[in-house]
């Protein structure tokens, strides 16, 4: 079990089966859906999400309430050695700060306690709310990735990706 995490605003913890219902409501609502999507079944592309070895995905808890989830995953070859991270919040929260704290607090994680000196994230280059989340924590625009990833409406789109080194974390 990780150990969970406290932000100013959001507390993070390891995701559990018991989440998977809330966080699947979560990634439905069309806000979210069109950046994350999933299958036909929600539920289990949560569930398939915390089944993954390669990431952690915590859940983004506001007063108790699960908000969202964020997850990492690393690059643990020495040369290249590095996490990325992703994250969705519930549209009901949006505007409050919470992804920004959700964010910040990871990345304070990754980088102090397992000293990665380096992370990523790669939202939409079309996600200016997303874009300006991550520069609120240091995130910085490396390029864009052209034709990154396939949308709901079956078109490629663009993919910003994004870095943060270790001395540029904000806060």
């Amino acid at each position: 079990m990780e150990t969970p995490l406290q932000g100013e605003l959001v507390s993070l913890r390891q995701a559990t089966a018991a989440d998977v219902p809330a966080l699947a409501v979560i990634r439905a609502k069309p806000e979210v859906f069109h950046w994350w999507r999933g299958d036909d079944d929600m539920e289990k592309s949560v569930t398939e999400d915390l089944a993954d070895p390669d990431s952690h995905t915590y859940a983004i808890e506001q007063d108790g309430r699960v908000v969202g989830a964020i997850q990492w995953a690393a690059e643990l070859e020495p040369d290249y050695r590095h996490a990325s991270i992703d994250i969705y919040v519930d549209p009901a929260f949006h505007g409050r700060g919470i992804g920004t704290d959700a964010v910040r607090t990871l990345a304070r994680h990754l980088v102090g306690e397992l000293a990665f000196h380096r992370l990523v994230i790669d939202p939409a280059a079309a996600n200016g709310a997303a874009i300006r989340c991550y520069s609120k924590v240091g995130f910085r625009p490396v390029g864009v990735m052209r034709s990154y990833e396939r949308g709901a409406d079956g078109t490629w789109h663009d993919g910003l990706l994004m870095d943060l080194l270790a001395a540029e974390l904000i806060g």
